[in-house]
């Protein structure tokens, strides 16, 4: 069990706007910094750095095979930190300062070449996905620990992310107004993305200390790290939902990096416009957090991720069919406006249903910690923000093997040949589509799952 602390919903209602407010802000540097590297990173490590598209997919999962053990040992550690302002917010107050300067460092590029250049990007993300995790981790597991009630929890998660992709779209602005102008301008925004993540992360600290200093925490009796392991291979509702978190991050994660490739090799849109069209896609995301969240409230969690995840994979078949629109930057011709306001129409949907990456599988989530006698969240939490961290390596690490099995060099620009044409529809299309369906698939049964919970004060599904 855990230690019994004070649960947010009995909270004065001054204590609870100060909680949802901070646990908004803390996911904006992280939610930029997520933006920033799901849509550019790929295109700098490309365009500028000068690395082929499959060793840049390739760094990224290099430096998960040190994640795969720091991500369990810093939430194993997590579970056991006694501190007077619990076992969270220290960690968060201590990795933020590394965060922002990492997040800095990973988009400049260095003097030497060769090797040692390759050596210098995997070091530097590896620092940065360790810091990412310091302050991360401690912070995701929260929900579980500062309430019972499932409408609050979802209401953090949602104020969560409301918070993410408001900054990603700022990160987006960012990043259509300075990438234009080489690697300076990638540098330039390196620095603004680092200090956002650092003081970011400090204020959502400060502001969650009151109530994280009190809540419940992870029993101080807690097991081993093996068996704690083998208790969670035998709890459904956490293999569900690492699945679920696992599919949906990383067809919302290939399509990220692909989507400027798509808009501009594939639809042949000016490369300003290819930019700019990437900011209604995040203003939608923000609309679909709040859609997902009424529907979740009202009807269940499940309906909302079913609904979503249907929409998802219909835009998605859809992106596949969408015409070549031969436009110039100058100007619109009237015959084609009309595929440009479908195409339009479809980023917004797009937008919208991929929002249910964002807010349900973290909904789910404390159902698992609930299910564990000793509610290890740090543990549980850990294998969750691992599983989004993976999702995003893999997907990179993917499209970069596939773009250069089908012959895409950047160097090219509209050049590009027809195979490797097709392959940019289809990483944004069909490969999606799929991974989305396994999700709706793997949650099939939550339903009965839900059935069998004790009752936590909200809805089963």
């Amino acid at each position: 069990m855990t230690d019994t602390g004070r649960d947010l919903h009995t909270a004065p209602a001054p204590l609870q706007r100060r909680v949802l407010l901070a646990y908004g802000v803390g996911d904006a540097g992280t939610g930029m910094a997520s933006a920033l590297v799901g849509f550019y990173l790929f295109v700098f490590y490309t365009a500028v750095a000068g690395l082929p598209a499959w060793l840049a997919g390739t760094v990224l999962m290099v430096v998960r095979l040190w994640d795969v053990f720091s991500d369990q040992l810093i939430g194993w550690l997590g579970d056991r930190t006694r501190h007077r302002l619990g076992p969270r917010v220290p960690w968060m107050l201590w990795g933020a300062l590394p965060l922002g300067v990492s997040m800095a460092l990973m988009w400049w590029v260095p003097p030497f070449t060769g090797p040692w250049r390759l050596a210098w990007f995997v070091l530097i993300a590896a620092l940065f996905q360790m810091s990412y995790s310091l302050v991360n981790l401690p912070y995701s597991a929260l929900p579980a620990e500062l309430t019972a009630n499932v409408p609050l929890r979802t209401r953090l998660v949602s104020a969560r992310f409301s918070g993410s992709v408001f900054a990603s779209l700022v990160g987006l602005l960012l990043g259509a107004s300075l990438t234009g102008q080489g690697a300076t301008g990638y540098g330039r925004l390196g620095l603004v993305a680092g200090l956002v993540l650092s003081l970011g992360s400090l204020v959502s600290a400060i502001g969650l200390a009151p109530a994280a200093a009190t809540c419940s925490r992870p029993s101080p009796q807690q097991s081993r790290l093996l068996p704690q392991l083998r208790s969670l291979g035998r709890n459904p509702w956490f293999l569900r939902v690492v699945a679920l978190y696992l599919l949906l991050w990383s067809a919302l994660q290939l399509m990220q990096p692909v989507a400027i490739l798509y808009l501009a090799d594939a639809l042949h849109l000016p490369a300003a416009w290819s930019k700019g069209l990437l900011i209604p896609f995040q203003i939608s995301a923000l609309l679909g957090l709040w859609i997902w969240d009424k529907l979740a409230a009202r009807r269940s969690r499940l309906l909302a991720l079913q609904i979503g995840g249907s929409a998802w994979i219909l835009l998605c078949l859809l992106a596949i069919l969408l015409p070549v629109m031969p436009i110039s930057a100058e100007a619109l011709a009237a015959s084609n406006r009309g595929p440009l306001l479908v195409l339009l129409v479809s980023l917004m949907g797009l937008g919208i249903s991929a929002a249910t990456a964002y807010l349900l599988p973290w909904s789910f989530l404390p159902d698992a910690i609930d299910a564990e006698a000793n509610h290890p969240a740090g543990l549980i939490t850990a294998f969750l923000v691992q599983i989004q961290k993976l999702g995003s390596a893999l997907s990179v690490f993917v499209l970069g093997w596939l773009l250069s099995w089908s012959g895409y060099q950047a160097s090219l620009g509209l050049a590009q040949p027809p195979q490797a044409l097709l392959m940019i529809r289809l990483c944004m299309g069909l490969l999606p589509a799929l991974l989305v369906g396994a999700g709706l698939w793997v949650m099939r049964d939550w339903g009965q799952l839900g059935a069998q919970r004790p009752a936590q004060g909200g809805d089963g599904g």
